[in-house]
């Protein structure tokens, strides 16, 4: 297997998709940045849940924080999931 497939970041990468809740902030900021507090609204959790789930993607490089005060804006990073998308492709076409 190429070396590109068995990094620590598409590790990363995988470990934070791999929960729902972290699913759907993803989902969530492709439509627009939003705070820390709007991410929380759906949830039945605390803020310090949902501020768990954000580093977990922080560290994956799928979110980035910009903090304005005591505003903490999260926005997408979709570049590390071309990678995991480029190992799914390769799956697919070794199961061909």
């Amino acid at each position: 297997m190429a070396k590109k497939y068995s990094s620590k970041e598409l590790d990363a990468v995988f470990h934070s998709l791999a929960n729902a809740t972290r699913r759907k902030i993803i989902a969530r900021l492709c439509e627009t940045p939003c705070t820390v507090s709007q991410l929380a609204e759906p949830f039945e959790m605390s803020m310090a849940a949902v501020s768990k789930h954000i580093k977990v993607l922080e560290k994956a490089n799928l979110v980035r924080k910009e903090n304005d005060g005591t505003i903490h804006r999260c926005h997408i990073n979709a570049e590390p999931a071309i990678s995991a998308g480029a190992f799914v492709k390769f799956l697919e076409n070794k199961a061909e």
